[in-house]
Parts: C-alpha cells; sequence; structure tokens
C-alpha cells in the first residue's frame, strides 16, 4: 500500500514541514488522513502532531498561505485549526501522553514524544504517522504494524483492548462505526473486549453516543455496525426500543418475521437508494410499534394493528432520549412512520382519486421519500413478489402523478382560511373554527366539492349553519 497524494496536497505538507523545521519542531501527518489515502477515500481534512507547541506551528504554518487562513486556537486543549480557501482542513496538535480516570473518559494529559502519541491512539489503523521532517520526510512510522491491519480489514487497538475501551469508552462506538464505514473485521480479542467493557458506555454523553450512531446509519451498510451493536450487547443499552423487535414467537406452528432483521434489510435498502440520514432513520423505526401492538388472534396468527400509529407516537419520545433533533427532523420521521403503510394499502384496493389525494396532501413534499420507505420495506427473498410489489408501488406513483398535475395537492392548501370562516361568522378562535375547516378540507380531498374559492365558500356556510352559525352581515 502507498499514500498517494495530489501536488496541492503535498505542497501543503512541505509548507507545514518547513515552519515546523524553522521552529525546530518534529512535526508528523497522522490519523484519518493517512489512513483513507492509504485506502484510497477521499479525504480533507489533515491532522498533524509536532513535538512541541501546537499553536505556534499552526500559526507559523499559517502565514505560508495565500490568502492567509484564519487561525483558530484552543489554548485550553493545545490545539489549533485552520482551513484554507477550498475547504481544505488543517488541525495541530502537540505529542501528548494520556492517562485516565475511571469515572471519567476526559484523561490527564502531559507533553509526550510522537511515540508516545501513537500508542495513546485507539486503534491500529489510526495510529500511522508520516514524517514531514526534512531529514525522512514521507517516511511512514508505523509502530503497531497498522499497515498489515488495513490491508487485512481489521480493527484493532495498539494497547490491550479491555484497558483502551475502560479508559475511553467511546472506543467501542469508534470500533463499530469504521467496521461498517470500512467493512473492516474487528479483530476477536478486540471484539470480546466490547462485550466485555460495553457497560462502561454509560458515562459517555448521549450527544456523543448518537454522533457515532448516525455515522454507522450514513454508512454504505448501516446493517454491518447495527448487528455488531446488538451483537455486543451495546445495542440494548442505548436503544432498547430497537432490541425488542428482535426474535420470533411462535403458537401452534404460526410464528412472525423477526423484525429486528427485517429493519436492519429495510434500512440496508433504504441507503442503497438515498445518502438522507433521517430517511434512514423512518427506515429504522418504521415498525417500531410492533413490539407494543403484537397480538395472537386464533385462528388468523399473528397481528400488529396500528403499529404505524403506536410507531409515530414513539418516534418523539426516541428522539428526545436519543438527544436527536426535536425539530423539523423529527417530524418528518414521524411522518414516514405513520404513513408507511398508505402506499401498500393503495397496491390492494382500485385507487380511488380520494384516496390518492389525501396520500399526496399527508405526505406533501415528503412523497417521493415516503415511496423510497416503502420500497425499502420490501425484502421478501421471493424475486417474483418483489417485482410484482415494486410494479404496483409504480403505479401508485404513476396514479399520484396524475392527480398531482391536476390537483396539485401535494403544496395544496384549502381555499378557506381559519381567519376567513372567524371573519365571516364573527366568531373568535375557537372549535367551530377547525371543525369547519377539516370539513372543508376534507370534501375537497374527498372529491366532494370542487376545489375552488366559491365552492369552498359554499361549503363553509352550509356547514357553519349545522354548527348553529350565521354569517354577519357584510360576508352574505
Amino acid at each position: 500500500m502507498e499514500i498517494t497524494c495530489s501536488e496541492k496536497e503535498l505542497r501543503i505538507f512541505h509548507k507545514v514541514g518547513e515552519a515546523a523545521g524553522e521552529l525546530g519542531l518534529p512535526c508528523y501527518l497522522v490519523g484519518g488522513f493517512v489512513r483513507d489515502k492509504l485506502l484510497g477515500r477521499p479525504t480533507k481534512d489533515a491532522d498533524f502532531v509536532c513535538v512541541g507547541d501546537a499553536l505556534q506551528l499552526a500559526s507559523m504554518a499559517s502565514r505560508r498561505f495565500v490568502p492567509h487562513p484564519k487561525v483558530s486556537l484552543f489554548k485550553n486543549f493545545g490545539t489549533a485549526h485552520f482551513r484554507l480557501a477550498d475547504g481544505f482542513d488543517l488541525e495541530f496538535v502537540g505529542a501528548r501522553k494520556e492517562s485516565y480516570k475511571r469515572h471519567s473518559r476526559k484523561p490527564d494529559v502531559e507533553p509526550g514524544t510522537i511515540e508516545d502519541d501513537q500508542w495513546r491512539r485507539d486503534f491500529t489503523i489510526n495510529a500511522l504517522a508520516v514524517s514531514l521532517n526534512k531529514e525522512d520526510f514521507g517516511t511512514l512510522v508505523d509502530p503497531f504494524n497498522g499497515i498489515e491491519d488495513l490491508k487485512n480489514g481489521i480493527i484493532r487497538t495498539p494497547l490491550e483492548p479491555a484497558q483502551t475501551f475502560s479508559d475511553d469508552p467511546l472506543r467501542m462506538m469508534r470500533a463499530i462505526r469504521f467496521a461498517a464505514q470500512l467493512d473492516f473485521s474487528i479483530y476477536p480479542a478486540t471484539l470480546r473486549a466490547i462485550r466485555e467493557q460495553k457497560d462502561r458506555i454509560r458515562i459517555i454523553s448521549q450527544e456523543r453516543i448518537s454522533d457515532e450512531l448516525n455515522k454507522i446509519i450514513l454508512s454504505a451498510k448501516p446493517s454491518i455496525g447495527f448487528k455488531l451493536l446488538y451483537d455486543t450487547g451495546l445495542l440494548q443499552l442505548i436503544f432498547p426500543q430497537m432490541v425488542d423487535l428482535a426474535g420470533a414467537e411462535y403458537i401452534d406452528g404460526m410464528g412472525h418475521k423477526d423484525n429486528f432483521y427485517h429493519t436492519l434489510q429495510v434500512l440496508d435498502n433504504a441507503a442503497d437508494r438515498s445518502k438522507n440520514l433521517w430517511l434512514r432513520w423512518a427506515a429504522i423505526l418504521h415498525d417500531i410499534g410492533k413490539p407494543p401492538t403484537k397480538r395472537f388472534e386464533d385462528g388468523h396468527g399473528w397481528t400488529f394493528h396500528g403499529h404505524e400509529v403506536v410507531g409515530g407516537r414513539m418516534v418523539p419520545k426516541i428522539f428526545k432520549h436519543l438527544k436527536l433533533p426535536l425539530g423539523d427532523q423529527m417530524k418528518y420521521v414521524r411522518k414516514l412512520v405513520e404513513l408507511h403503510l398508505r402506499p401498500i394499502s393503495l397496491t390492494k384496493e382500485e385507487i380511488t382519486n380520494s384516496a390518492i389525494r389525501r396520500l399526496l396532501f399527508d405526505a406533501g413534499e415528503d412523497f417521493d421519500d415516503l415511496m423510497i420507505l416503502c420500497e425499502s420495506d420490501i425484502t421478501s427473498k421471493n424475486k417474483f413478489k418483489v417485482r410484482r410489489f415494486l410494479e404496483n408501488f409504480e403505479l401508485v406513483r404513476q396514479r399520484c402523478r396524475e392527480v398531482e398535475e391536476k390537483d396539485r395537492i401535494r403544496s395544496w392548501q384549502p381555499p378557506i382560511t381559519g381567519e376567513m370562516i372567524m371573519q365571516t361568522f364573527g366568531i373568535p378562535p375557537s372549535k367551530p373554527v377547525g371543525v369547519i375547516k377539516d370539513a372543508i378540507k376534507d370534501a375537497i380531498l374527498d372529491g366532494v366539492i370542487d376545489n375552488n374559492y366559491d365552492a369552498a365558500f359554499a361549503f363553509m356556510l352550509q356547514k357553519g349553519r349545522e354548527c348553529g352559525l350565521k354569517p354577519i352581515a357584510s360576508s352574505e
């Protein structure tokens, strides 16, 4: 394996090396950039370790670039950062030793050598360093044979793994994340240590855990990471609702599919179709309501009636627990979870324009993502069955396109607003306003009245009379 850098990258590294030489500081390119370059993965983030003052080196190096980038100095942490005009990120830190206390993942730090700095790193593939010093520029420094682990696709810790994970339990999540991102295997002793140290994850903040979880979800095949989280016992600690999906129960010889592994297949299918993190979260949560709704009905078998509604109600609680955003992202995921059976139902009956209009209205601008989720939800191993479902979904898409071209329902709002209702009948905000507004919306979506102002206004007057309201004189 060889590191192949562009001419632009080499110029950057020579400038940093020259600045370090001028200051008399040994300097090395380390970590993820080295790893990713050896693997041929794109990267624009470079980390530099110097034996000495990293803040001084960053300031000196920045002056060698035009235009001069603004340097961010983090004196409390002994790190510095600047970004070049083309978006290339450079981060600087002084070589250090670390020691940990059991109750915290924040280490006690003291200055060290490049060897000390490599010893403190999480995995052998992240402990690789390249010298930027004049006498041996470009030489690979690999004390733990990380290059062989890269070739063999192995995640392994430089130190004894139980100690590595006890010191900083987030490294357990990182090991699984790298396995998912790189499609690597975790070395048996390292994997065993994760199982043994899994309870240490409790000292890690939920934000840091969820950040790693999102990176796993954004990998090309997220199921790799989730299977490892499940097998090591970490998933039971960080996301127990998902573990509740696991297993299949049998009564009178009748069973149901294992919804945990079904969910992982849906997630992988969604990942093949979209890079949208929140669509992938919808794939994870689409059946989350099945465990609390599972029932066995004599003569029929297992049912999960209303699991989409129950699952939708669970979404805000799960997002709050995982410290995920509670705004538009959560509402988007909840919407897809609640609607994910609707397109399927439209493939099983003669589709009416009313049903199509309701689906388009409820899904709105997220209709295409909803259809991606529904198509991802087909996990049968029967190729003919899969093809039939996909063809049915394409028919739904086609009908939706036809109705959308005619009615523009996806971005539609009823022609009569709540304010108009209040002005017409001279009433304040109240229950009748909502009743009349919903009745107008339903009448238009169901095709009872035309989608225009005059028809909607006449229908509003009719519903108002039914509610015992009279229009004020100016509205007649």
